[in-house]
């Protein structure tokens, strides 16, 4: 099959290497147009732009859906990994076969733009893949395949993203079979749920809950957007913790014991283990304790 792929992020790159290897052809790839990135604002493709670039395929980055009418037409079907766009109908007719979506949730739980790091966020210990028919709602067309994975505890979002994308070539693969063999997808059946963007105002800790519900909430949005809090009046994010029964304090104290850092929370303690402090790089929390020469009585927030 002639194949379309409209995709932005890293996600996507399994499934892009496994299509280049296929049987199938990659006619073009359409991501999001180029944004000011880093401390120069400067403009940057889009990670799935790079890869398109280095293998030669033709990219379109349409700043409207629009853009898309004339040249998606001779396509079998485009496959959207994390691509960003409400797609509407008349768009998502355009190739023979429609549009198909790989979805890092087992549909229909967790609906939308964040559903690994919601599912961290939830405590889940299972989650997966579906590659289902987009429609005009929001992740909820027929299902073609799904495949799942047990979520390890000490995984944050990053983790889990990656080996959900590791689970796409196969379920693409699946998928595209049952189209060649006029295999029709099914209904979603089940609990729906919804899986909003993480905003930053929703990753500041809150210390005052339990820990394990704020180990949790420090994997979902570890590193985007961010687990932070704030350290002498200034942001401070924490990337990976471990709860723990070492200290007993009020929400949001520190304590250096040993070798090891730990905040109070309402129920139990976190240990720090990896942490960014203004201004400067991922760092093991003990030796940001030992360069911030911590006093009895300190408090994040």
């Amino acid at each position: 099959m002639r194949i379309g792929v409209a995709a932005t992020p890293d996600v996507a790159i399994p499934t892009l290497n496994w299509l280049l290897q296929s049987e199938h052809e990659v006619a073009v790839i359409i991501t999001q147009p180029d944004r000011p990135a880093g401390r120069g604002r400067l403009l940057q493709q889009s990670v799935v732009g790079q890869w398109a670039e280095s293998h030669q395929i033709p990219v379109l980055k349409p700043e409207n859906s629009n853009e898309l009418i004339g040249k998606i037409e001779g396509l079998d079907l485009v496959l959207t990994i994390g691509y960003g766009v409400l797609l509407p109908e008349k768009i998502l007719a355009l190739p023979k076969h429609g549009f198909l979506n790989l979805h890092f949730s087992l549909l229909p739980a967790y609906r939308g733009a964040a559903p690994a790091q919601r599912a961290l966020h939830n405590g889940e210990t299972v989650t997966g893949v579906s590659v289902f028919q987009l429609d005009r709602g929001m992740d909820t067309g027929p299902i073609f395949t799904q495949e799942s994975i047990h979520i390890e505890p000490s995984w944050r979002s990053f983790e889990l993203l990656e080996h959900l994308a590791a689970l796409g070539p196969e379920v693409v693969k699946r998928s595209f079979g049952m189209i060649e063999s006029g295999q029709p997808p099914h209904e979603q059946v089940g609990v729906s749920s919804l899986a909003p963007k993480i905003s930053k105002a929703e990753a500041k800790i809150d210390f005052s809950l339990d820990a394990k519900q704020l180990s949790d909430a420090i994997r979902a949005f570890t590193y985007e957007p961010g687990a932070w809090t704030i350290w002498k009046d200034e942001p401070f994010k924490v990337c990976a913790v471990e709860i723990s029964d070492a200290v007993v304090g009020k929400p949001g104290e520190v304590f250096v014991i040993e070798k090891s850092v730990y905040v109070a929370t309402g129920s139990a303690s976190l240990e720090l283990l990896r942490v960014i402090p203004a201004g400067k790089k991922e760092m093991d929390a003990i030796d940001w304790a030992r360069g911030a020469r911590l006093t009895i009585g300190e408090f994040f927030g």
